[in-house]
């Protein structure tokens, strides 16, 4: 057998080894959706500058409230014991998804790096990346206000990155964000599903959309350090390179990752390894790439 013909072979088979997990991830993720559909309710927490409390429950979120358009007055956190200098994590979910797609990342970003971790709820009623940019932007100040902290770290999957993204880049966010992490984030725009767009958001993801050309110009001086985790077994970002961030002015590490496809990007254990590291290093200093395997 030659090498093309054994080169499609493993192809196709790595292909049909995603598929069927993405299958059961979709599978699992049904039954615990209707749990992320409302915030969880919190413990009192300590008020700003006062030393942090053990948590009751380390499964804790808060998250946007699910009328559209809304942020609410999320209630006050305990925060972790450990002496961590690490900004807290704010987790943001990506379309028609909610905050329970990161039930386990979260679990591993608490527990090996007892760091403070939220994930947030955006309505599935949004139709504007913009306007939920700008809601994600008042619940990073009032959980820096909350925290006594100056900057938080940002993990966002999918349509939940370009949110976040945009916050960063056109609204200011830079300043309060220190590290943003993309998992299959179309940052240059999918075409996958045309009949999708008929929904505002799909419309803004598409390549050459309003959202997508303001992301592409300058942005000089920009203080986040951005890592993107894109899969080779993707089929929500057509083309694939579409979830790698290219931007001359932002300091960006693209990380590939091979053998899973979109849905398992939040929850597969090699994936939240490497965004462990990536929020662990200090700085703004990046590599030009990355990449990890799950094989």
């Amino acid at each position: 057998m030659g090498f093309l013909p054994l080169l499609r072979m493993r192809t196709s088979i790595a292909l049909l080894r995603a598929t069927a997990l993405e299958l059961a991830i979709l599978t699992a993720h049904m039954i615990v959706y209707p749990s992320g559909l409302i915030p969880e309710r919190r413990p009192a927490g300590p008020a700003c500058g006062s030393p942090p409390s053990e948590p009751h429950d380390p499964q804790e979120t808060s998250g946007f409230p699910g009328s559209p358009g809304s942020l609410g007055s999320p209630e006050p956190q305990a925060l972790p014991t450990r002496s961590s200098q690490q900004p807290p994590a704010v987790l943001l979910h990506g379309f028609v998804d909610n905050r329970s797609v990161f039930v386990l990342l979260r679990r591993s970003l608490v527990r090996q790096g007892g760091r403070h971790v939220e994930s947030l709820n955006y309505s599935p009623l949004t139709c504007d990346i913009r306007t939920a940019a700008e809601l994600l932007g008042r619940h990073v100040e009032e959980i820096c206000a909350r925290t006594g902290r100056q900057r938080v770290d940002i993990v966002g999957h999918s349509l939940g990155g370009l949110i976040a993204r945009y916050y960063v880049q056109r609204l200011g966010g830079d300043h309060r964000v220190r590290t943003l992490v993309t998992l299959g984030t179309p940052h240059a725009g999918t075409s996958v599903a045309p009949l999708a767009s008929a929904h505002p958001i799909v419309r803004q993801m598409r390549p050459g959309s309003a959202v997508i050309e303001e992301l592409r110009l300058p942005a000089p001086g920009c203080r986040t350090r951005f890592v993107s985790f894109w899969s080779d077994l993707d089929q929500i970002m057509v083309p694939l390179e579409t979830a790698r961030l290219e931007h001359p002015d932002l300091i960006a590490r693209n990380v590939r990752v091979s053998g899973i496809g979109h849905l398992a990007l939040p929850v597969h254990p090699a994936v939240a390894a490497g965004i462990r590291e990536a929020l662990d290093a200090s700085g703004a200093e990046a590599d030009a790439s990355g990449a990890v395997s799950v094989a």
